[in-house]
């Protein structure tokens, strides 16, 4: 009986395994296995990122499209909100077309406030009372000091609709090209150096460009609601299906080997003015029949874009006129 017993405490040998006698039930293998991988920070309901998704997916349902743009942005061809109280009631004064004036409820009156609401009760624009929050939301920044304009987008027309429109008037065309401006400040001044001066249309690249928004509507002092402007998908390939219809193409830049003392404008024409920094793009240049500068009596070595196609557009009126 002595040789059968096993002492109290002595070690059991044989096929038994460590640990505890009775078994895990495969638990601790299944916590060393993978969970596979870490799902998006969108789909982690507690990261900040799960929550700005959600609450981006609740803006859209509730502004769904075709109902407007919120937050003050403007699309490539969507509608384009003005803020604050002076370029408001500037945008009011050139006439720049409008389709609803928003002013926050509670706004502090001023000479500003009342001209903008008059100005838009006579031209027949929408003047909607909207909670301040409401203007919050539509602006980027906040800015908007209880005044925001709603300007639709610009109907551009079709660079053969200038020439058309050219042919159909008393005098030879003359139309106006821009290559690579990039400041609507620009273009309104062009289009207003245009209107004043006879000329017939503008066009631009349709890609890297300025187009016409509040700032060119301002600048123009109302010309934009007068002359057309045109967008073309190639400036290059509308200006030699101009050329093979005899119009001579004529690009502004300060090497070029014509001087405007040498110009002849009596001819149908089309000036191409290129940017401040760049100039004239090479296929552009390669485009023109001739690149005219301007003679400068001081050291100034260029002129503002806007600034030197007023000038040429003066001579050729001059020259017209004589």
């Amino acid at each position: 009986m002595a040789g059968n017993s096993q002492r109290r405490g002595a070690i059991r040998k044989g096929g038994t395994k460590k640990g505890a006698v009775v078994g895990s039930g495969g638990q601790r293998r299944r916590g060393l296995e993978g969970r596979g991988p870490t799902p998006p920070a969108e789909q982690r309901t507690k990261h900040p990122a799960a929550r700005r998704s959600a609450a981006k997916a609740k803006a859209a349902q509730n502004n769904p499209p075709g109902r407007g743009r919120p937050a003050g942005r403007r699309s490539e061809d969507g509608p384009e909100l003005v803020l604050g109280r002076n370029p408001v009631v500037e945008c009011l004064r050139a006439g720049v077309p409008a389709s609803a004036l928003f002013v926050a409820v509670g706004t502090e009156n001023d000479e500003r406030l009342t001209e903008s609401v008059r100005l838009a009760a006579d031209t027949g624009i929408s003047i909607l009372e909207v909670p301040r929050t409401d203007l919050d939301r539509m602006s980027s920044n906040g800015l908007h000091q209880g005044l925001a304009l709603q300007v639709p987008p610009y109907r551009y027309a079709h660079p053969d609709d200038l020439l058309a429109r050219a042919r159909e008037s008393a005098e030879p065309a003359l139309l106006v090209a821009l290559d690579n401006i990039s400041d609507p400040r620009n273009l309104g001044a062009v289009v207003r150096s245009v209107a004043a001066f006879g000329g017939h249309g503008v066009v631009i690249p349709q890609r890297r460009s300025a187009s016409v928004t509040a700032v060119a509507w301002r600048t123009s002092a109302g010309a934009a609601a007068r002359l057309p402007v045109a967008r073309a998908t190639n400036l290059t390939r509308t200006l030699k299906d101009w050329a093979a219809t005899g119009v001579q193409i004529v690009g502004l830049d300060a090497g070029g080997d014509l001087s405007l003392d040498d110009f002849d404008a009596t001819a149908p024409t089309v000036i191409v003015v290129g940017s401040e920094g760049k100039g004239l793009s090479r296929l552009v240049r390669e485009t023109c029949d001739s690149v005219l500068s301007i003679p400068m009596a001081g050291p100034v070595e260029s002129l503002n874009a806007s600034v030197a196609a007023g000038v040429v557009l003066a001579e050729t009126a001059r020259q017209r006129r004589a």
